[in-house]
Order: structure tokens, then C-alpha cells, then sequence
């Protein structure tokens, strides 16, 4: 665990640096809104759903997918796996994607609001290095109160 530790420290002693100076020189204009920033320059999408943005957690390079479903088939789950196996590939140590049917529930960072949380309708949480693997659902997709939030 502490050779674990140690080598993440160094990476991000090492990797920290190199996103500070990624852009020096370059010729470029930021006159991009705030939250075009926060969204990856080609935003996935497929039949019933649709990635509104995706916020990266702090400066770690990890992001969370913030996915809206079609409203009228958000109890379909097969919608919910297509998005998820276009989004996150098997071979990836990290994915985060969080699910809402309502666009203005969805939030602008990666930490959400009560009301935020309420509409959630599902999310999927992929950490090899911890060894987790979890999808989890609302109770108006899943009803059954062993698998529901």
C-alpha cells in the first residue's frame, strides 16, 4: 500500500508540471465560455441519450460523464448500457458516468446539489485501483429497494 501511495505521489509530482506548462507558446485565444472548458471537444452520443458535458474531478485527468437519457425511456436500462459501453472501454482504469432525464438537473461541476441528486436517475462508477465496479439506480428506474438509492 505505502509503494502504491509513493508512486502516485510521484506521478503527480511529475505529471503536475506538465499540465501547468502544456499551453506555453502556443498561439491560441481563450475567449471560450467557462463551460466549454469543463466539456471534452467531441461529446458522445447515441439512441436515447446524449453526454452533456464532462467535468474533470479536480485536476486529476479523471472526468465524470454527465449523460442526459430521452425522458420518455429513462426506465429503459439497455439505454443506460449502450451509453456506458461507448463510454467507457474495458480496458480503463477509471469511468464515471451519471445519469439524468432532465437537462436543467444537470450540474455545471463535478459535486451536485440536493435537487441534483434527487433527479439522478443512475450512476456508474468504474475504479480498478480500488477494485470497484458499481452501478447503482434510482427507485423510479428500479423499484426494487435492493438496488435503488
Amino acid at each position: 500500500m505505502h509503494k502504491l501511495l509513493s508512486s502516485f505521489l510521484l506521478f503527480l509530482i511529475l505529471a503536475i508540471p506538465y499540465s501547468v506548462f502544456a499551453h506555453a507558446g502556443e498561439d491560441h485565444e481563450h475567449d471560450e465560455p467557462a463551460a466549454a472548458t469543463n466539456a471534452s471537444p467531441q461529446l458522445e452520443s447515441g439512441n436515447g441519450w446524449r453526454v452533456v458535458r464532462a467535468i474533470e474531478m479536480g485536476t486529476s485527468g479523471k472526468f465524470v460523464h454527465m449523460v442526459l437519457i430521452d425522458h420518455s425511456v429513462y426506465t429503459d436500462k439497455t439505454i443506460y448500457s449502450a451509453a456506458i459501453n461507448r463510454l467507457c472501454s474495458a480496458d480503463e482504469d477509471f469511468c464515471r458516468i451519471r445519469f439524468w432525464s432532465q437537462e436543467r438537473f444537470i450540474p455545471e461541476k463535478a459535486s451536485l446539489t440536493i435537487e441534483q441528486n434527487k433527479q439522478l436517475k443512475a450512476e456508474y462508477v468504474v475504479n480498478k485501483t480500488a477494485g470497484m465496479r458499481q452501478l447503482r439506480w434510482s427507485c423510479s428506474v428500479d423499484p426494487d429497494k435492493t438496488h435503488c438509492f
